[in-house]
């Protein structure tokens, strides 16, 4: 990774406002993603991957807001733009493929009329040049017929084919950072293995840096070169994706590797059962004194559940909030 990275974000805080209440739900988040790298972003659902990259583009809503911290893309502090700046930035230089595509997509309009806009709004291009452009850009994403789906609604297509139509709008201005939120939800696996090897290689080709959320281990492994662990608000372990899966440091994160099925002849060899993380995800409302996992860590002690453990450095430039890691 470069020294300066594209991407900077310290003590991210965002607040959920429940009545009179207010409770950060993301609290102290840190990362940093270097030109052309792919970073995952993993947790269970709950734990604050969505909302961290809402916060990143921009685009909280009440009851949210973005409470604290630092956002810095390519050296400039975003997290505080007027609203008409961060749309300029927003789609030119960091797009954002949403979790369900039918519900991001304007139910009223042509797909190819809604990838042109992106040419009109950031390049000045005319309409009539923003459609034929939409046309190409469909296939790029390997869309048949893009003349002819070019015509088409979002309710015309199927889900796989919505998520290329998601994935050309938001690569269509060659932004530097791509943020894709569970960019293959709802897929068959097959279509799911199309769609991350069509975002990798449209990525590559125009050295665009990915911020890819999951709670897919298998999706993230193969993807990503680092990878930060996400639980109730807070990344917990930040490493080299190698090192997460081989020798995970933090509990949390043993135990999701843990939960991994074996295939083929490490199946046979291992005969294990699959383990599970006991208990549940705390609320928002309801997060615990202290290290946050403890009341499901087998390694708690009375130290995790009375003080909050700070980020201990790991070798390889890797982070890790942790008591008893290793």
């Amino acid at each position: 990774m470069s020294a300066e990275p594209l991407l900077q974000v310290d003590d991210l805080r965002i607040d959920l406002a429940l009545g009179d209440e207010r409770f950060a739900a993301v609290q102290d988040v840190s990362l940093s993603i270097g030109r052309g790298e792919t970073f995952g972003l993993v947790g269970e659902s709950g734990c604050g991957k969505s909302i961290t990259a809402l916060a990143l583009i921009g685009l909280l809503r009440p009851p949210l807001r973005l409470a604290g911290g630092t956002v810095r893309l390519d050296g400039r502090e975003i997290q505080s733009l007027r609203p008409a700046e961060m749309r300029r930035l927003r789609g030119k230089r960091i797009s954002m493929i949403f979790q369900e595509p039918m519900t991001a997509l304007n139910p009223v309009s042509p797909v190819g009329r809604q990838i042109a806009e992106m040419f009109v709004l950031h390049e000045g291009a005319t309409w009539q040049e923003a459609e034929r452009r939409a046309v190409e850009a469909l296939a790029s994403v390997r869309v048949a017929a893009p003349e002819r789906r070019a015509k088409d609604y979002p309710h015309q297509l199927s889900g796989g084919m919505r998520q290329r139509v998601m994935i050309a709008i938001a690569l269509a201005c060659s932004p530097d950072l791509l943020l894709a939120d569970e960019p293959t939800t709802a897929l068959d696996v097959t279509v799911q293995a199309e769609i991350l090897d069509l975002v990798r290689d449209l990525c590559a080709a125009k050295g665009t840096a990915v911020l890819m959320i999951s709670h897919d281990l298998g999706l993230i492994a193969n993807a990503c070169r680092r990878v930060g662990v996400m639980y109730a608000g807070r990344i917990v372990e930040t490493r080299a994706a190698e090192e997460v899966f081989r020798a995970p440091s933090h509990p949390y994160t043993s135990g999701l590797v843990a939960s991994l099925p074996l295939l083929g002849a490490r199946a046979r060899q291992g005969r294990r059962r699959l383990k599970e993380i006991a208990g549940v995800v705390p609320s928002v409302a309801g997060f615990p004194h202290g290290c946050r996992f403890h009341p499901r860590c087998g390694r708690a002690s009375d130290l995790c559940r009375e003080d909050d453990p700070a980020p201990t450095p790991l070798p390889g430039d890797g982070l890790v909030r942790c008591h008893h890691h290793g």
